[in-house]
């Protein structure tokens, strides 16, 4: 629990204004589910807890095509990355 709320604190938190307590509860909720299902953890292939492993990308001709999106949430304090379909 406390290194999750040191990385609240040092991901979220330093960098917002928070206005009043229901700006405080959103944001914590994005971050909580940003947290759990987008953000990488240290562990087994960085995967993230909710998610299996990801297969691994073995022909070389397809890490050359390789299409990255990136989405913001918060007004661009968070970002996600994702492989465009």
């Amino acid at each position: 629990m406390e290194r999750w709320i040191q990385t609240c604190r040092r991901e979220l938190l330093d960098r917002t204004l928070i206005w009043n307590q229901r700006h405080l509860l959103h944001i914590l909720r994005e971050f909580e589910q940003f947290y759990n299902s987008h953000r990488p953890h240290q562990g087994i292939a960085n995967v993230r807890p909710l998610n299996p492993l990801p297969t691994p990308i073995t022909a070389p001709e397809q890490i050359a095509r390789l299409d990255i999106r990136r989405r913001d949430r918060l007004g661009g304090t968070l970002h996600e990355y994702e492989h465009a379909a």
